[in-house]
C-alpha cells in the first residue's frame, strides 16, 4: 500500500548496540536496531521483536495513523506506562524496513545507542 511521499524520513542501521531500560531493567538490546530520522523530530530507534523482552509488554487497543508510515499499534508495559511502545505491523510499502519492529517513547524509557 502506498503512503504519502516522505522525503524527510531517513532510515538506516543504528550501528553498534542500542539498549532500552526502564528504571534500570533492560527491556531491549540490539545490534540490529534501525535509526529513523524524521524531519526536526529526535531520532527514533526501531528494534526487532527478537531483541525485546516481549513478556514485559501487553498489547493495548490504542491505534494511531501516520500519513507517511501507516497505522501504528501500541503496547503498554506490564504494570507500568500505557501505550509506551509502538509498532507498524502493516506499514506503507516505502516503510517496510520498520515492519513489526518496536519503538519506545524516550520520555518513558532510557534509550542508549553505543
Amino acid at each position: 500500500m502506498k503512503g504519502a511521499p516522505a522525503p524527510h524520513i531517513q532510515t538506516a542501521p543504528a550501528g553498534g548496540i542500542v539498549r532500552v531500560t526502564l528504571k534500570g531493567e533492560l527491556i531491549a538490546e540490539s545490534r540490529d536496531a534501525l535509526k529513523m530520522n524524521e524531519g526536526s523530530y529526535p531520532a527514533v530507534y526501531y528494534f526487532p521483536r527478537k531483541d525485546v523482552k516481549m513478556e514485559r509488554l501487553v498489547r493495548s487497543s490504542h491505534k494511531t495513523h501516520c500519513p507517511f508510515k501507516g497505522d501504528a499499534s501500541y503496547f503498554s508495559v506490564a504494570g507500568g506506562a500505557e501505550n509506551a511502545v509502538w509498532s507498524y505491523e502493516a506499514p506503507f510499502d516505502e516503510m517496510l524496513a520498520i515492519k513489526d519492529r518496536l519503538a519506545f517513547y524516550p520520555d518513558k524509557f532510557e534509550i542508549r545507542p553505543s
